[in-house]
């Protein structure tokens, strides 16, 4: 089998929205995808893409994808790669197309100068664990990840522009 992983093109917006459903539905939280699929290409593909893609394929058939983008370590003083999504087709799994995913994103990293390449992943997902772990990924046992979404967003969005325009 032959492993190409391509940077996404606007074309594929509806391929990478079919393998956002899959990974949803793999991590069974389908009931949370909501995307407007024009707005998706606009942040991906548009003036000020916000994100970036990677389509990883077997012998020319599109089975993976990784949606990433840059973050910043304070500490370090350099910026990083930040996996949002990982996901292969389960028929093309254990061909090493995860792993090219990968390790292709850690390539970048490289090149790209960053401090660090990292992703959350669900704690129940322990093949996946066991896989990241196997590439030399570490746990942040230390660290709980932060969600303020929804109509919380909103919420803290409007205090603080009350805020700004009572000083």
């Amino acid at each position: 089998m032959t492993i190409t992983i391509r940077p996404a093109v606007a074309a594929d917006l509806p391929l990478i929205g079919e393998l956002i459903r899959d990974l949803a539905i793999y991590e069974k939280l389908e009931h949370e995808v909501h995307f407007d699929p024009a707005v998706m290409g606009e942040k991906l593909f548009g003036a000020r893409p916000y994100a970036e893609v990677v389509i990883g394929e077997l012998d020319g058939a599109a089975q993976g994808f990784a949606l990433f983008f840059h973050n910043f370590s304070t500490f370090e003083g350099k910026p990083g790669i930040y996996l949002e999504d990982l996901y292969v087709r389960e028929a093309a799994r254990g061909a090493g197309l995860g792993k090219a995913l990968l390790t292709h994103l850690a390539a970048l990293a490289v090149e790209r100068d960053c401090a660090r390449l990292e992703w959350s992943v669900l704690d129940w997902n322990t093949p996946a664990i066991g896989f990241y772990q196997a590439l030399g990924a570490r746990l942040m046992d230390e660290w709980t990840v932060m969600r303020v979404d929804g109509a919380a967003l909103a919420a803290l969005s409007s205090t603080a522009r009350l805020g700004a325009r009572q000083q």
